[in-house]
């Protein structure tokens, strides 16, 4: 679906990309990592000529984009792209903001563009606020809508560029969220991301991008468990993971406790952490297994733990399969709910989002 011929791109005498070649198949999910600087963007906003290449050939869905006499709106229309910003119309309602591209450049009816469009926000489960302005919205529900907004003009690949850097923590659950919807949903995707968690579960091929070009391309599994060049080892490995799947109520804790220990003694997390994140792991699951998960029904929960060496932050993910269940929902006061009170006192934030039939709890220690 995109091809990219030997790409470069200079600002003045900095030169960010140089001879970059890529093919993107349909249905990839293409995740972009890398130091700041490093070209991500740049790269990713070439691709439907944000930014002009000084060299090399772009393809989308066999049509050069970069050709000249191009018909570059056109070929432009087949992508829909999320950027930091949301990049809202303010003056516009959100239904307004959904419907407005199909309406003047597909000649969508306006019947069948706002048929469309409560459609899109039904499944981002925004439907409640179609004609609500933007600048009442929270950070999470903007990004949400701009997605929603790409999709109404039917794209056939989205790109997205650092989708959740600009939101407060606790908002960034419900965006990626909506990302893995659309991964499901086998959408070609060209993602440019900090959440390496993310861009591990999501993508099915990750670019690590350094010295002007892709440096090193792979599996997840190959980037971020055998990196093989010495760039990309280096940027991978600060970043550790812990991971553990529970598919039974009576599961061992004390293995689970065990692992999160030598986890942390691995890579030097103190004891004060350890124990906290032993804690919080513990009394999380209880509370998923008694509030989400049916008594009769199959035990689908996993605990991620990720650990950056850069700025010494922990955090703990949670999925559970089931009914939606937010735990902090709960009365601060309700004796039935210790757990969840000592949750509230040891974490730093907390997000918590359901998707697809998936309860997620991120905590940051």
């Amino acid at each position: 679906m995109i091809r990219v011929e030997h790409l470069s791109k200079s600002f003045g005498s900095l030169e960010v990309l140089r001879d970059v070649s890529l093919t993107v198949e349909e249905g990839e999910r293409i995740v972009i990592i890398g130091g700041s600087g490093c070209g991500k963007s740049v790269f990713l906003r070439s691709l439907d000529l944000l930014e002009t290449p000084d060299a090399g050939h772009i393809f989308i869905n066999g049509d050069e984009i970069t050709a000249k006499g191009a018909n570059v709106n056109r070929i432009r229309q087949k992508m829909g792209m999320v950027y930091q910003g949301f990049h809202l119309f303010e003056h516009m309602d959100v239904l307004d903001n959904l419907t407005l591209a199909p309406i003047r450049l597909r000649g969508v009816s306006r019947d069948d563009a706002e048929q469309k469009a409560v459609e899109l926000l039904k499944m981002v489960s925004l439907e409640s606020r179609k004609h609500t302005m933007p600048g009442v919205l929270s950070g999470g529900q903007k990004q949400r809508i701009a997605i929603a907004r790409c999709l109404a003009m039917e794209p056939k690949i989205m790109l997205f560029d650092e989708p959740t850097s600009a939101l407060d923590p606790t908002m960034v659950g419900e965006v990626l969220a909506t990302m893995r919807m659309l991964a499901k949903r086998g959408m070609t995707m060209l993602i440019v991301t900090h959440e390496m968690a993310f861009a591990r579960e999501v993508g099915t091929r990750i670019l690590y991008l350094d010295e002007r070009g892709i440096y090193e391309q792979g599996t997840p599994e190959e980037i971020f468990d055998h990196p093989q060049r010495p760039k990309t080892k280096a940027f991978i490995q600060k970043l550790k993971y812990f991971s553990q799947k529970i598919d039974q109520r009576d599961f061992d804790l004390m293995q689970l406790q065990g692992g999160i220990q030598r986890f942390a003694e691995k890579y030097g997390i103190g004891d004060k952490f350890a124990h906290r994140l032993q804690l919080c792991a513990e009394e999380l699951i209880y509370e998923m297994l008694s509030g989400a998960v049916a008594e009769d029904a199959a035990v689908k929960l996993e605990v991620n733990i990720s650990y950056s060496e850069a700025d010494k932050s922990i955090l703990l993910e949670l999925t559970c399969a089931g009914s939606e269940y937010d735990p902090f929902s709960v009365p601060e006061d309700d004796e039935a709910h210790l757990g969840v009170t000592i949750l509230r006192n040891v974490a730093r934030e907390i997000s918590c989002a359901y998707r697809d039939g998936i309860n997620q709890i991120i905590i940051k220690l």
